[in-house]
């Protein structure tokens, strides 16, 4: 970790860096934080552990993280991050999500019809590449195309030359860029997943609480060429487990976090996005709970829509209750404060000419008031929140591919850039089922939603419900679509412009309708939003180099970062909660609530109890610093072996979007003991994963 010389200078005056004294922070693995590890945990963190960190972590692009966990492929996750691909391996009558699933030879491992695992190889600075191609004087809309042309190029050079996925991904909201270059596999197979019951053991109630007691993991296997991948970079599977006050790591890739933002963008979350954003997830939850409460078939087939909602729906409904408390807005106050001081004094220490900050942050301030203007258009047409449907979603990359693919790949959308391709139509051909009615009760209720927001009158309402209301409109659009048919989207993309054109379908009719407004308000967007925050958060991000080095973590970018702390338990309430529960723990609170939904254990587990050892771990907490996207991250040890499998935070980590702490914030795991006697005593049918992961 490099450290800027002003940095030493505060220091020795006894003005430590703000994360300096805590184990906040997702670092990259090119700039982990070594001394401090050395400093606090007498810890050497050497290159062979960190390449074999990477090497062996995974990230899925359904959402979610993993790791190898054998020189064969074998990768572990978590049962609610697999739940996509084992619903779409489900059929009626064999719901693999309800009842489990488990390969008891290599033959029988289902192929999921559309997941993708990346594996990161290496990451490259590229900061003054995509720097030097924005010049001064340009407009934000000149910059923000210059930006994007000269980030295709990096990519498209580097996909050419190594045959790799390449990334370039953002960091410090504009400070630096790097070249994430990505192995692909797309040959995916389900090995082991447990009964949803044990897996997700206290459904939503338990949501974001601990304690908790779920098996939520799931085995999967990656081929290549028809046969195991070869992974000799992989976590060895610790039969012990963590024990109390252990430094513990995570690698896995956190999607989004917001500490690096001005306290103006957070009050903006807070009044505007974050309501919105809960109105949406509210109104789906209560459409997809009526369509599965009609039949057994119905509710298997919301399953994991449902899922993800409802998660959705605690998650940012725990950022509102962080932004609406006083004290986080007043730490994050005063960490504004202290960093325009430390600016300030860098400035007069080294003679640099004095912050603009009112430019800086009035800036950002600036561009939050313009954003109320089109914000809820901008996220209903073009992030597509008004068509909560795949269906949706096909026609619109069909739709745009013919115009976009003619293009050179540096003119084009981000996402359809050559870098991209592969992976955006190996996900459009998809050959995983769709169900029309589904379908039709998620579009009147997103359509509905619509309506809501910017009222029956409005254009472009009328102009997508087309002279009906939004039942009979959703009821039309998926009834008339073909799009169902994978062989119906390829026919679509290959035939281009012509072919669109032609094209009678009411689902891409609607694409094409939309997509002039839709276009404009990205442009809007990046225009006068995106691209201005960028140059901006530049500004900052330069002054932070100055003050603390890199002394502080970037915000999260579902990209590979290392997470640390130790395991250890909490008080809550005058309670004090212990840093891992048991198997009787899952057992006591069945019988406690008598066996009733969420708590109801699968039959394997209550006819098997005897021969469980009871004592045995089940899950843990530990103050690495973890948000959404760590799910399936592997917990690590001193040695790198895996000693757990992160699957959720309690409810006092969900202000970590925004703020670190870790005085009752929690990551919660699975254990490695926990799987392994699940798997020893009440899966026989897994003899053989056992071995794998036990080298016996």
């Amino acid at each position: 970790m490099r450290w800027h010389p002003f940095v030493v200078m505060l220091l020795g005056l006894g003005g430590a860096a703000m994360t300096a004294r805590s184990d906040e922070g997702m670092w990259l693995l090119n700039d982990p934080p070594r001394q401090h590890l050395k400093d606090k945990y007498q810890f050497e963190l050497t290159d062979a552990w960190l390449r074999n960190a990477m090497l062996a972590s995974v990230r899925l692009n359904s959402g979610g993280s993993g790791g190898f966990v054998s020189p064969e492929g074998l990768l572990v996750t978590n049962h609610h991050v697999a739940a996509d691909s084992i619903q779409k391996l489900s059929k009626p009558g064999e719901d693999l999500l309800r009842d489990g699933f488990c390969a008891r030879t290599r033959d029988q491992e289902l192929k999921c019809p559309d997941l993708e695992i990346n594996v990161l190889q290496e990451i490259l600075d590229v900061t003054k590449e995509v720097n030097a191609a924005v010049r001064p004087g340009m407009s934000p809309a000149e910059a923000f195309a210059a930006r994007r042309a000269v980030m295709s190029t990096i990519e498209q050079k580097s996909l050419k030359a190594t045959g790799l996925r390449s990334d370039v991904v953002t960091l410090y909201n504009g400070g630096a860029y790097h070249l994430y270059r990505y192995k692909k596999y797309t040959d995916v197979r389900l090995v082991f997943a447990p009964e949803r019951a044990i897996a997700s053991f206290g459904g939503d109630v338990d949501n974001f609480e601990y304690p908790r007691m779920n098996l939520d993991v799931a085995f999967l296997r990656a081929y290549e060429h028809g046969q195991p991948a070869k992974t000799p970079h992989y976590f060895r599977w610790s039969e012990t487990g963590p024990a109390e006050g252990e430094l513990v790591f995570v690698t896995g890739h956190p999607g989004t976090t917001q500490r690096l933002e001005t306290l103006a963008r957070l009050k903006h979350r807070r009044d505007y996005t974050l309501p919105y954003t809960l109105a949406r997830i509210r109104t789906l939850e209560a459409a997809l709970h009526q369509y599965s409460q009609q039949s057994p078939e119905n509710a298997r087939q919301a399953a994991t829509d449902l899922h993800s909602v409802a998660n959705a729906r605690k998650a940012f409904s725990g950022q509102l209750q962080g932004l609406l408390d006083p004290q986080i807005l007043e730490q994050k106050r005063q960490q504004e404060e202290e960093f325009r001081k430390r600016v300030v004094e860098y400035a007069k220490a080294t003679g640099s000419p004095p912050p603009d900050f009112e430019g800086t942050f009035g800036r950002i301030e600036k561009i939050q008031h313009l954003l109320r203007e089109f914000e809820k258009p901008y996220y209903l047409f073009e992030t597509g929140h008004a068509f909560f449907s795949p269906l949706f979603n096909i026609a619109r990359h069909c739709v745009r591919m013919a115009d976009e693919l003619p293009k050179k790949s540096a003119e084009r959308l981000r996402e359809y850039r050559d870098s991209h391709l592969d992976s955006l139509k190996f996900q459009l051909y998809s050959p995983a089922p769709l169900f029309p009615e589904l379908e039709r009760a998620k579009l009147t209720a997103s359509l509905t939603f619509l309506a809501e927001m910017l009222g029956g009158e409005h254009p472009l309402v009328q102009k997508v419900l087309a002279g009906k209301n939004p039942a009979a409109r959703a009821q039309e659009l998926v009834s008339g679509t073909k799009l169902f048919d994978p062989a119906e989207r390829r026919r679509l993309v290959e035939g281009g412009k012509d072919a669109i054109n032609a094209s009678r379908d009411p689902m891409i009719r609607l694409a094409q309708a939309i997509d002039a407004e839709a276009r404009q308000l990205r442009s809007r967007y990046e225009n006068d939003v995106e691209e201005p925050e960028r140059q901006a958060y530049a500004t900052l991000a330069e002054w932070r180099f100055q003050v603390y080095g890199q002394s502080v973590a970037p915000d999260a970018t579902f990209t590979l970062r290392l997470a640390f702390g130790t395991v250890r338990g909490y008080e809550v309430d005058g309670t004090k909660l212990p840093f891992h529960t048991t198997f009787a723990d899952a057992f006591e609170k069945s019988a406690k609530l008598n066996g009733q939904e969420p708590f109801a254990l699968p039959r394997r587990w209550l006819e098997g109890q005897s021969q469980l050892d009871l004592k045995t771990p089940f899950n843990f907490v530990s103050t690495a610093d973890t948000i959404g996207g760590n799910s399936g991250s592997p917990v690590l040890n001193r040695a790198g072996e895996l000693v757990g499998v992160n699957f959720d935070r309690n409810r006092h980590g969900l202000v970590r979007n925004f703020v670190y702490t870790d005085v009752q914030a929690r990551h919660i795991a699975v254990h490695s003991q926990a799987v392994l006697e699940a798997l020893r005593k009440l899966y026989p049918e897994a003899a053989a994963l056992f071995a794998e992961l036990t080298r016996k």
